[in-house]
């Protein structure tokens, strides 16, 4: 019998089988690249970058910033690194805890198992590079008709607390950028 040659089937990358249909998302295209320098610093889960304000909460993210996520040689439990300034540094490491539970929910499993804290001057040398004031970002506001129709769905709720409790859902709900 004659030995077939067998042909490898190499995928053409996205790039090149999209090019021919028009533009491209500049996300799609940096993506790879953006995963790829933030997976060197450790982070394999980019939006604890990127949305660091909402994962630790305002406070945490104002005086604090992550720098580094250490993977140990058994592959879990890794060490997140935060970078502060001396004097917030106590602050944070009452915070530990919070943050831990926090940055562990936005993976979906214990990821975390330690926070090492770096602290840093104010001034100096990370002149340009530690920003520490993290705003939340801002809902638009809700009109004045989505609110009328938000009181009218809670309104035969008895119990106030819960009432409250639905009302700021709602609110949120209605309010949520769409994406």
């Amino acid at each position: 019998m004659a030995a077939m040659k067998t042909q490898k089937y190499t995928p053409k990358s996205a790039f090149t089988r999209r090019k021919s249909r028009g533009f491209l998302q500049t996300g799609g295209i940096l993506s790879t690249q953006i995963r790829t320098a933030s997976e060197k610093r450790g982070f394999s889960e980019t939006r604890l970058l990127t949305h660091w304000a909402e994962i630790a909460g305002s406070a945490i993210a104002k005086i604090a910033r992550p720098v580094k996520v250490g993977y140990t040689r058994q592959g879990m439990g890794a060490t997140l690194t935060l970078l502060t300034t001396g004097a917030n540094a106590p602050m944070v490491q009452m915070q530990l805890p919070q943050i831990k539970d926090r940055v562990n929910a936005t993976y979906g499993y214990a990821a975390i198992s330690r926070i090492h804290i770096t602290q840093t001057s104010p001034t100096g040398f990370a002149d340009g590079q530690a920003e520490f004031h993290h705003d939340a970002p801002q809902k638009p506001p809700l009109s004045a008709d989505a609110k009328d129709a938000l009181a009218r769905t809670v309104s035969d709720v008895s119990d106030g607390g819960l009432k409250a409790a639905l009302a700021a859902l709602g609110e949120n709900i209605l309010t949520k950028p769409k994406s």
